[in-house]
């Protein structure tokens, strides 16, 4: 077996795990049979357990599991019986977020609850303190809640003692300033905790399955450290069944979920202090995306079970392909954050960069099952994500597709994206893709440019032109009629020359980006020149670093914390007046002041133009000839005008499920 102690079973409390992959508990914004779905698709994919995310066990905690209610006996029922069925196990994560919850999820401006009166970065909202008597209402609605759980059928129960949450806020001495017994030692601090564990267990039945999610390091000063972390554990292990070990907490959000900018399996150094001071099996989790990465793991002794939501966000099949030797059609999670964590964060549902199903599994295959009768002929213009993925969809359905790209490599855009020294993890996506064209027998191209004789020589009968973007030199939003005076001087250079694609930037000592989308492209433009030793100025029309971009705090704070840690600054709010040989003149938007900054390269990072040429020609010859070629032409990905791999990818995805 390639993956001994991964598939090895085992016990935790009366529950037999089938191997050692576990999802963590994670929220989707998905409720119902939507919610059911999701988990099944991955239960069928090979995971042993799924905790479901965030139940919140008193009302002045709500969450979309009302676990403190009968009514969600039908959901835990249905939800027990078919992930069983899929030959996998369901805990439920226990929950109250004490200040760590929006006002907007409280009725009538209700203050939320809190050990101590310290709000929440994230919320702002200074919370009430529990008296002893509420306190004692809490630990009873945890026991209720666990009790309800195992009556609905669900496998055992997760508490929620991590991420800065309620039982966080008493364990941490950062958040707990009480002087009763529930604050102060760290006997005192665990109290609350060591309350609700007892009650538990005296409501549940004998070997239903309890355990505790805990911070390693909860990121605020003067807050939980590893060692402390482990103490905590041990003070609590005889009354649980396993422990989850995590990392940080609202005070330093983008460390719960990190991204690309993080190493696979980031948390793991600090998790180890916790998870090798206990006994009981032990999870960890952060950005382990692969089982070969979770063999090493349980082999070395950091773990017992390993945690892979991300990864199986975007491949629900991730374990079971792993299992049967198909690690190469495994779809990669890049980690960007920007379709999961993100989008819910903002929008209430969670998505995924590279699975246009995520989240949508009653509405969306996560592979196109309806092969066509009649095949057809498809030509694909471009091989980055937009084109690689339509190619990939239009061939799994059983077309004859042939790609062209112009040039010798394939990937586009994101190629250039990934040569940015920390985000090289987004070309595991189009590298995914090249080799799934080869696998499905697509004919690829290379240094091959689509014009309209090409395309009457392959006489398609359906023409995906993905042909994508250029950047525009001397453009700039604030002022769209004026080109940028100096914007052609030889020291001012685009993002593809500053990166190596199409022209090579000489790289001074002082340089100047301007940013004009507030997008990763200047974050990685600014990399790149402090890679080559310059002192960088980043220039920008917008207020703050990477504004464009899904919730900052996920998406775009570890590379703040990146640039500002070396000889980098930033400006808001300015447009370009003038680039002179020597300096970078610019004007403060609204109040017109002017200031100048030296810089020996200047880089402006700005909208591209569309690579529509191909189109607009064939627009016009199909209208004006009555002989013109008879295709469908469809249009996908950022030649359209989008900038975002998420966007190109789904596009991609939806035309070659179409035709």
């Amino acid at each position: 077996m390639a993956y001994p102690h991964v598939f090895q079973p085992l016990d935790i409390g009366g529950c037999t795990l089938p191997n050692r992959i576990v999802r963590a508990a994670h929220s989707t914004g998905a409720v119902g049979e939507d919610l059911i779905a999701y988990h099944e698709a991955r239960a069928k994919g090979g995971a042993a357990l799924t905790i479901l995310q965030i139940a919140g066990v008193h009302p002045t905690s709500p969450t979309d599991i009302p676990v403190y209610t009968d009514r969600v006996l039908p959901l835990y029922e249905e939800m027990a019986a078919r992930l069983h069925a899929a030959g996998g196990k369901v805990f439920q994560q226990l929950w109250h977020g004490g200040a760590a919850i929006e006002q907007r999820s409280l009725s009538n401006f209700q203050q939320p609850l809190a050990p101590s009166p310290i709000p929440s970065p994230m919320v702002g909202v200074v919370p009430q303190v529990l008296t002893t008597t509420m306190i004692d209402e809490l630990v009873e609605a945890f026991a209720a809640a666990a009790l309800r759980c195992e009556a609905g059928g669900l496998d055992g129960v997760e508490l929620h003692g991590a991420h800065g949450y309620l039982i966080g806020q008493f364990l941490s001495p950062a958040t707990n300033l009480r002087d009763d017994h529930y604050g102060g030692s760290l006997e005192n601090r665990t109290r609350f905790l060591r309350e609700i564990l007892a009650a538990i267990r005296a409501e549940t039945s004998p070997g239903f399955p309890v355990g505790l999610r805990i911070s390693a390091d909860d990121q605020i000063e003067g807050g939980v450290y590893p060692e402390e972390a482990a103490a905590i554990a041990k003070q609590v292990e005889p009354d649980i069944d396993f422990l989850d070990v995590s990392l940080s907490s609202y005070w330093r959000f983008h460390r719960l979920l990190s991204t690309l900018d993080e190493g696979l399996g980031y948390e793991v150094p600090t998790s180890e202090v916790v998870t090798t001071a206990v006994e009981v099996p032990a999870i960890v989790t952060g950005r382990i995306t692969t089982l070969d990465h979770a063999e090493h793991l349980i082999k070395s002794g950091v773990a017992d079970l390993v945690s892979i939501v991300r990864g199986m966000i975007a491949d629900p099949e991730l374990v079971a392909k792993a299992r049967d030797g198909r690690e190469s059609e495994i779809r990669p999670c890049i980690g960007t954050s920007v379709g999961c964590v993100a989008r819910f964060m903002v929008a209430g549902k969670m998505r995924c960069v590279v699975n246009t199903a995520a989240g949508q599994e009653t509405r969306v295959p996560f592979e196109p099952a309806d092969r066509v009768a009649v095949p057809k002929r498809v030509l694909v213009a471009g091989g980055g994500p937009a084109g690689l993925e339509a190619a990939r969809t239009a061939a799994l359905r059983g077309h004859e597709v042939v790609l062209c790209e112009m040039a010798g490599e394939l990937g586009g855009q994101v190629r250039m994206a990934a040569s940015a020294p920390p985000r090289s993890d987004l070309g595991a996506i189009t590298a995914f893709l090249a080799d799934e064209l080869h696998r499905l027998g697509v004919t690829v191209q290379l240094r091959s440019p689509v014009d309209p004789d090409v395309v009457a020589d392959e006489g398609p009968d359906e023409l995906i032109i993905a042909t994508g973007t250029t950047p525009r030199r001397g453009f700039q939003i604030s002022a769209p009629s004026n080109p940028i005076p100096g914007a052609h001087l030889p020291h001012v250079f685009t993002s593809w020359e500053v990166l190596g694609f199409g022209g090579r930037a000489s790289i001074g000592q002082e340089a100047v980006v301007y940013d004009d989308t507030g997008t990763f492209e200047a974050i990685s433009v600014c990399d790149a020149l402090m890679a080559a030793g310059a002192e960088v100025t980043l220039l920008s029309r917008h207020e703050q670093l990477g504004a464009a971009i899904l919730y900052p705090p996920a998406t775009v704070e570890a590379s703040r914390e990146r640039l500002f840690s070396g000889r980098f600054s930033f400006t808001p709010a300015v447009a370009l007046r003038e680039i002179t040989p020597e300096a970078v003149m610019t004007r403060d938007l609204g109040t017109y002041n002017e200031r100048g900054f030296d810089a020996d390269t200047v880089v402006i990072v700005s909208y591209h133009d569309c690579n529509n040429e191909l189109a607009d020609y064939l627009r016009a010859e199909m209208s004006d000839r009555s002989d013109a070629p008879k295709f469908t032409m469809h249009l996908v990905g950022d030649v359209n005008g989008t900038n975002s791999i998420m966007a190109a990818i789904h596009a991609g995805a939806r035309v070659g499920r179409e035709i």
